[in-house]
């Protein structure tokens, strides 16, 4: 790795554990809430994230969760990076405000940088808001290119009835192992080298959520992986929230779409939130004809070198947040 040193009295990295929760949250709601009102969104207060939900971000990032501490050992800075196979990327990511500005951004960013591409990642991004110049800026400065949006759309499924989708938590012994193959056959063949089997077993190890299997006459069509948890602290669960989609095509998208929008209606969650990446235009559109409504976007960010590639072949939406 570089040496990539702050100009402050801040130390690091060092490995984030579930011990370091509560900090982390605290710095992540406050960080994040300034960012929004040197925005101008003087109102928007950010809650911390439900502790279950870190857990899980902690433990996919494995010794990619950093912390950043200062001369007094409380947390200055952190941020996970996240390496799925081939594929790598960071966040969340968060520098306490009054450490903001000297050098300790460079450090966060570059040092995880340089982790996932020590380890073998050929795509290396991050998403930011799309409003924030300061943090487009900031990521030009260290080689990061602007790609495509993330749009996060969402649909009320209300009380509908829907035949019930076919779940991975529902799949036993043979089955069950059939499946993880077909999902790691699929994401091989839409992006060879990536890999979500990490994310899908922590979400079943956790109790967060669970995966949608769409099987067609050859094999597995298309899957959907997602979590139920609350995304908030203190909150009820109030959206079925999309990680991860695979699908060989247009139709086997909207076939996954529909096997998750039963999921939520099964679990009596009203809204499906999903996190679209417009460099698939086609399935993007689909979503806007069942209804779905744009919530949010964000822009993702790919170090130069190292770019997202989408796949030729069916779709792949790969959340790069928690």
């Amino acid at each position: 790795m570089r040496a990539w040193l702050p100009e402050r009295d801040v130390h690091g990295p060092e490995r984030a554990g579930e011990a370091d929760i509560e900090p982390l949250n605290r710095l992540f709601a406050e960080a994040f809430t300034d960012r929004y009102r040197r925005d101008g969104l003087v109102g928007v207060r950010v809650p911390r994230l439900n502790p279950a939900i870190w857990r899980y971000a902690l433990l996919d990032a494995g010794e990619g969760a950093m912390l950043w501490r200062d001369e007094r050992d409380d947390v200055a800075a952190f941020n996970l990076a996240h390496l799925c196979g081939r594929e790598g990327w960071m966040g969340p990511l968060a520098v306490r405000t009054d450490r903001q500005g000297g050098g300790v951004g460079k450090t966060v960013v570059g040092t995880a940088a340089d982790w996932l591409i020590d380890r073998g990642a050929r795509t290396v991004g991050l998403e930011t808001m799309p409003r924030t110049v300061d943090n487009i800026g900031f990521y030009s400065t260290l080689g990061f290119l602007p790609g495509h949006l993330t749009v996060t759309v969402t649909l009320d499924t209300g009380a509908r009835r829907l035949p019930a989708p076919v779940l991975l938590s529902a799949q036993r012994g043979d089955r069950q192992r059939e499946a993880l193959a077909g999902i790691g056959a699929l994401v091989g063949e839409l992006a060879p080298g990536y890999d979500c089997s990490r994310e899908i077993l922590l979400t079943a190890e956790l109790g967060l959520g669970d995966t949608v299997l769409l099987w067609g006459d050859s094999g597995l069509d298309g899957f959907a992986l997602w979590h139920s948890a609350p995304l908030a602290e203190g909150r009820d669960a109030e959206e079925l929230r999309v990680l991860k989609l695979g699908a060989r095509g247009g139709e086997a998208f909207a076939g996954v779409i529909g096997a998750v929008e039963a999921a939520a209606a099964g679990g009596g969650i009203r809204r499906v939130a999903i996190r679209a990446q417009t460099a698939y235009a086609d399935a993007y559109r689909t979503l806007i004809d069942r209804g779905y409504q744009v919530r949010w976007t964000d822009l993702r960010m790919c170090l130069g070198g190292y770019p997202e590639v989408a796949s030729p072949s069916g779709v792949l939406f790969s959340n790069w947040e928690i």
